[in-house]
């Protein structure tokens, strides 16, 4: 079984090819099929005579157009077939044009069919097999498969060698082959009758000895043309040289441009880093500049002993961080332990005004202890106790400022420049409570006694507030740099002291309201709030001049 070489359809050999006598063999592959050389006699040669010389100059040593094939040996010896070897062989050197051959009636039968007419009748006669041999040969021998498929296959190669077409193909392959040949000779005559036409119209047209001048003076005037041309394309590339160079010298120009410019934007780059960093540090340090001279302004602003010592009212009620000073009968009654706290509060408001002021009281100490606060009180021992201690509601000594002239109320005083000892007592700022009525004014008389010690202690401490505004007062006057204010040595105590009166009401609970005690009460607390102040102010002008 065999394919087409095309498409690779099996093929159905025809009995001829396999029943091939040796003599149609030979006729195949040993005829010559030389074809004729065409011989044209013309009347006067179609070309120039050089033209052909060349042409066939080159045609001798061309190679054949068609694709040669080299086909082996037969395999097997094959004495059936010796003449179809010989012609393969004379075949491929003598006709390697050949295409195709076309056999006759007379070529196919075989001669030795013509003496021996019984063996054909007879083998005409005979049965044949389906695939179109006899059963017998005339020698009587049975032809063997390979044989023939061999000599089959060799006739295909023969076929193909000579051809630029592979055998066997199928007949639909056939027909698509000769369409494409017959449209490529259709091309081909088209393309030669071209060739003619226009070889008839170059023989027609010869040119004249003017048009050969014309055309001479047109190729003068094309090779004048071209050898400007070309001096201008010569200045051209000279120019093209020039601009060549000078754009190689404006690039590395730009180049070292270009590094420049990256040298230059890192140092900018550097420099405004370095002064973003300087930048943030000064904004950082006008912040805290800005907040620390805040906090500095609004700590000058800030009185501590406003903080410490809230000193207001409430009703009729004078109050000390909260704490009521006063009595009044029910449902306004206060507590002995509030009104206790409100005391030792305004004692120790008394304590540290005199501290800040570095005034000493004139017989007398501050002792604050919360609730539980005292005044202790000195006086002077001997035989004339009894008249000081009588002249004592009449005297009222100013407190003095510490120095190491005036000693200190525990040692012990001059007179005549004796010493004299002096004794202690210590008076009460609170009480224990209520107590029924009879025993509650000699309870109450310690308590009194220490009310009108403390009221006593704001009358010195007023009279030295006093006494050192009238004198900064006279020392401004006496300095006409300084600017004079009238009324700046005029600073007394907003509610006069007498004796255990404040503002002609009487601090003692003995012989005395509630509603009076509680008034009296409130003037002090007032009194201490204007102690207070100048205390403040006395600071902060201490801090300006100190700044």
């Amino acid at each position: 079984m065999m394919n087409c070489q095309k498409c690779r359809t099996p093929l159905k050999l025809d009995s001829s090819l396999q029943d091939l006598h040796p003599s149609a063999a030979e006729l195949l592959t040993g005829s010559s099929g030389h074809a004729l050389e065409p011989t044209t006699t013309t009347s006067r040669t179609p070309f120039p005579q050089d033209r052909k010389d060349l042409y066939d100059k080159v045609s001798q040593d061309a190679s054949p157009p068609t694709f040669k094939r080299v086909i082996p040996p037969a395999r097997h010896g094959i004495s059936s077939q010796p003449a179809m070897a010989a012609a393969t062989k004379a075949g491929l050197k003598d006709n390697p044009a050949m295409s195709f051959v076309m056999l006759t009636d007379s070529q196919v039968v075989s001669p030795q069919a013509v003496g021996k007419g019984n063996a054909k009748s007879q083998s005409k006669s005979s049965p044949r097999k389906p695939n179109g041999t006899a059963e017998d040969t005339p020698d009587g021998e049975k032809p063997k498969l390979s044989q023939q498929i061999e000599s089959t296959t060799r006739l295909f190669e023969i076929l193909s060698a000579r051809s630029d077409i592979d055998h066997p193909i199928c007949t639909e392959c056939t027909d698509l082959l000769l369409s494409q040949l017959q449209s490529r000779l259709s091309s081909a005559t088209k393309e030669r009758d071209t060739y003619i036409s226009f070889l008839k119209s170059l023989n027609t047209t010869t040119p004249t000895s003017a048009d050969l001048t014309k055309a001479q003076k047109s190729l003068a005037e094309a090779r004048t043309a071209d050898a400007k041309a070309f001096s201008d394309l010569l200045a051209l590339e000279k120019e093209k040289a020039a601009l060549d160079a000078e754009i190689a010298s404006l690039e590395a120009e730009s180049l070292a441009l270009d590094a420049e410019e990256q040298d230059f934007w890192r140092s900018r780059n550097a420099f405004a880093l370095t002064l973003s960093e300087f930048q943030n540090e000064r904004d950082a340090l006008n912040a805290a500049y800005d907040h620390d001279a805040q906090q500095l302004e609004r700590l000058q602003r800030t009185n501590v002993y406003n903080d410490c010592f809230c000193i207001s009212h409430d009703g009729h009620f004078g109050t000390i961080n909260g704490l009521r000073l006063g009595r009044l009968p029910p449902p306004q009654n206060v507590d002995w332990p509030e009104i206790n706290a409100a005391l030792g509060t305004a004692a120790l408001l008394l304590a540290t005004v005199a501290q800040k002021l570095d005034v000493e009281f004139q017989g007398m100490r501050i002792k604050p202890m919360g609730s539980t606060s005292r005044i202790e009180k000195f006086e002077h021992t001997g035989s004339s106790s009894s008249s000081q201690s009588s002249s004592t509601a009449t005297i009222t000594p100013i407190a003095t400022v510490r120095s190491s002239k005036n000693p200190s109320p525990s040692q012990s005083a001059t007179t005549g420049g004796q010493q004299q000892p002096r004794a202690s007592t210590y008076l009460d700022l609170f009480s224990s409570g209520d107590l029924p009525l009879g025993a509650n004014r000699i309870i109450h008389r310690r308590l009194d006694a220490g009310l009108v010690a403390f009221l006593d202690c704001i009358r010195q401490l007023g009279e030295y507030v006093e006494m050192t505004a009238a004198e900064q007062h006279q020392q401004q006057h006496k300095s006409p740099s300084k600017s004079k204010t009238p009324s700046a040595g005029i600073v007394k105590l907003p509610y006069p002291i007498d004796r255990d009166k404040v503002y002609g009401v009487s601090i003692k609970l003995a012989g005395n309201t509630d509603e009076g005690w509680t008034r009296a009460c409130k003037y002090a607390l007032t009194c201490c709030k204007f102690l207070l102040a100048h205390a403040s102010n006395v600071g902060s002008v201490r801090a300006r001049e100190g700044g």
